[in-house]
């Protein structure tokens, strides 16, 4: 069925009327000044959702996963537990309470009421409108002459009064008006384009400013200075300092150690504890 359906022929876009004077008159200026207006709000706003994805990735998001969990656990879970072992066997139970009602009650009850309506109710009102019909022919002639009269005069008093302003001042009103709203939408959607672009511009100067005046200087004089002079210090001053620390600290510890001689004379060794095994190398072994 597809495949025997003719191609349809695609719709010729219609040519676009001609701009006026009042519209490029119009154009123009609101351009201007809606740009002048949008770029300090396009650089707040680019701003601000830097700082709120920020805020969302680091602090709001780790936040609302910790809530999430806890409501889960504290909410969702006994809701769960409740509708399965509460609600639905009440449901159930309520269910076939309605049907047995249904059943057992409610068809009855309407059987009698369909009864009543076909023999009682019917016949009464077939005679009543038997009896009704001249004059309510008379009264529907009344009502009909009454509501033509009644829509002339609403036409000629309101309908009339209401098409002449809604032609000739309403519609012209609406047109500039639709022009000028027109035209500032899409200046707004010109300006925060553009607004964008300068807003993108300017941080890719400020960008390349800070590297070429604070980074790429400070890397300079790190490479060129710091670590030449770092370099020179460590080996002509701190590493003489060190070893002049060191040779001071064994002067001063042999220093002591030569006072404490000769004050109170050579340590006593420890006597030698008969273990109760020969010495030298004929050493008894479990084996001998």
């Amino acid at each position: 069925m597809d495949m025997q359906k003719q191609p349809q022929q695609p719709s010729r876009a219609q040519p676009q009327p001609p701009e006026g004077c009042l519209v490029v008159a119009i154009r123009i200026p609101v351009r201007i000044f809606v740009f002048l207006v949008v770029l300090p709000v396009r650089l707040l706003w680019d701003a601000f959702a830097a700082v709120a994805r920020f805020l969302w990735r680091y602090v709001l998001a780790p936040v609302g996963r910790a809530i999430g969990w806890v409501f889960h656990g504290l909410l969702v879970v006994p809701l769960i537990w409740l509708y399965r072992y509460l609600l639905t066997p009440l449901g159930h139970a309520l269910g076939w309470l309605y049907a047995w009602l249904y059943a057992r009650v409610l068809t009855p009850i309407g059987h009698a009421l369909v009864w009543f309506h076909v023999r009682v109710l019917t016949p009464i009102g077939h005679a009543v409108v038997w009896l009704l019909t001249p004059v309510a022919k008379a009264v529907a002639r009344v009502f009909d002459m009454l509501g033509t009269a009644l829509y002339w005069i609403a036409r000629v008093l309101f309908v009339l009064p209401v098409l002449v302003l809604w032609r000739y001042v309403l519609a012209p009103v609406g047109h500039v008006l639709g022009i000028v709203l027109r035209e500032t939408g899409e200046a707004l959607g010109h300006a925060w384009r553009a607004a964008g672009y300068v807003a993108r511009a300017a941080g890719r100067v400020l960008g390349t400013l800070f590297r070429w005046i604070f980074l790429e200087p400070a890397r300079w004089v790190y490479r060129t200075v710091l670590t030449p002079v770092g370099h020179v210090v460590r080996d002509l001053v701190l590493h003489p300092v060190a070893e002049a620390a060191r040779a001071i600290g064994r002067a001063v510890r042999q220093a002591r150690a030569d006072l404490r001689r000769a004050l109170f004379g050579e340590p006593r060794r420890p006597a030698p504890v008969d273990r109760r095994e020969p010495r030298g190398r004929d050493t008894r072994t479990l084996d001998g």
